[in-house]
C-alpha cells in the first residue's frame, strides 16, 4: 500500500495538473470504487458536475480534493436524484481518494486508450485536452464525496478527522507525540503504524527510521526518552524526504504517479526486502522476521532486541 511519499508525490501532480478545473462530467464504470459514497453511482456523478476542484489536501495515506460551486440543481431534480444535500451549498466538500493497494490516480490526455482497470473518470470543462481517471486492478480503494470539518483551513473530510498528522506536517506536535508514545504501552513499530498516533509511516518507512535509528522493532515506546524520540522522528523525516525526492518506492508497476512514472526509492533502502544482504553499517546479514501480517526487516546487531 501507498505510504506518506508515495500519496504525496500524486498530490503534487494532482495540484498541478488538476486544481482549479471545473468537472463537466463523471463516468464510474464499476461501482465498488465508490462503495464508500452510500447514496450510490448516479449521486456521485450527478453532484460533482459544475464544481470546480481547489488545492489538492493529504493527510498521511489519504488524499482529497475540496470542490466549491453551484452545483447541477436543475440537472439533478431532472433526473429524478435526491441528493443528500441541497445542490446550490456545496461549500465544505470534498472528493477524498484512497489508493488501497493497486489504486492509480492518472491525468491522461482525452481519447488516449482505455486502462484495463479504469474505474472512474472525470472530465473537466475546458480546452486543456486532459482527464482525470481513477484506476484500480484490485478495486481496494476508491474516490467518495463528503462533508468537511467546520472551520478546517485544509477542508478537511469528517470521516478522516480521526487520523493524526503526519511528520512531514509543519504543525506536527513531536512534544505531543512523544506524551502519546510514553502513555500508549505498546512496541516501537506498532507505535508508529498507529495511523491516530503518527500518521503517513508505513511498513517501508517504519523499517527504514528504526534501522537508522539503531532501533529494534520490539522496542517498548515506555523506554523512550524525549532525545530519543526526537532522534526517531528525524530519520523518519529523513527517510520521507529522501523517498519524496525520487518520487518514492515502487515494487512494481501498481504504484505510479499522475503521469504514470514510478519511483525509485527501492534503490535506496537500507533495510526493506533486503533479506540475507549485508547491512550496509555493520555488514552483518539483514534479517526478516513475521510480524502482524507483514515482515520485519532488521539488523540483528546494530538494532538488537530488547532484553527480557
Amino acid at each position: 500500500m501507498p505510504e506518506l511519499p508515495e500519496v504525496e508525490v500524486v498530490r503534487r501532480g494532482l495540484e498541478r495538473w488538476v486544481s482549479g478545473r471545473t468537472i463537466d462530467a463523471v463516468e464510474v464504470r464499476h461501482p465498488r470504487s465508490i462503495r464508500r459514497h452510500t447514496a450510490g453511482v448516479a449521486d456521485f456523478a450527478a453532484r460533482l458536475k459544475g464544481l470546480r476542484i481547489g488545492a489538492a489536501r493529504r493527510r498521511g495515506k489519504y488524499l482529497w480534493l475540496p470542490v466549491t460551486g453551484g452545483g447541477p440543481a436543475s440537472q439533478t431534480a431532472a433526473e429524478g436524484i435526491t441528493p443528500m444535500v441541497t445542490p446550490s451549498v456545496t461549500h465544505g466538500l470534498a472528493i477524498l481518494a484512497h489508493l488501497g493497494m493497486s489504486g492509480q490516480l492518472l491525468v491522461q490526455p482525452e481519447g488516449a486508450p482505455d486502462e484495463k482497470h479504469l474505474r472512474i473518470r472525470l472530465r473537466f470543462a475546458d480546452a486543456l485536452g486532459t482527464e482525470l481517471r481513477f484506476v484500480d486492478q484490485r478495486t481496494f480503494g476508491g474516490l467518495s464525496l463528503h462533508d468537511t470539518v467546520p472551520g478546517a483551513a485544509d477542508h478537511l473530510p469528517d470521516v478522516i478527522a480521526h487520523i493524526a498528522r503526519d511528520p512531514l506536517d509543519p504543525a506536527f506536535d513531536d512534544a505531543a507525540f512523544h506524551d502519546a508514545l510514553r502513555r500508549r504501552r505498546t512496541t516501537i513499530k506498532r507505535a508508529l503504524l498507529d495511523q491516530t498516533l503518527i500518521s503517513g509511516v508505513g511498513n517501508i518507512y517504519a523499517d527504514e527510521a528504526l534501522w537508522r535509528s539503531r532501533l529494534h522493532y520490539e522496542r517498548p515506546t515506555a523506554t523512550f526518552t524525549r532525545p530519543r524520540t526526537a532522534e526517531l522522528l528525524g530519520h523518519v523525516r529523513d527517510v520521507m524526504d529522501a523517498a519524496l525526492a525520487v518520487g518514492g518506492t515502487s515494487f512494481d508497476s501498481l504504484y505510479v504517479n499522475v503521469n504514470g512514472e514510478s519511483g525509485y526509492f527501492e534503490r535506496s533502502l537500507d533495510a526493506y526486502g533486503r533479506e540475507d544482504e549485508p547491512c550496509r553499517r555493520c555488514g552483518t546479514p539483514i534479517r526478516r522476521r513475521p510480524w502482524m501480517n507483514r515482515s520485519s526487516y532488521f539488523c540483528p546487531r546494530c538494532q538488537r532486541p530488547p532484553r527480557g
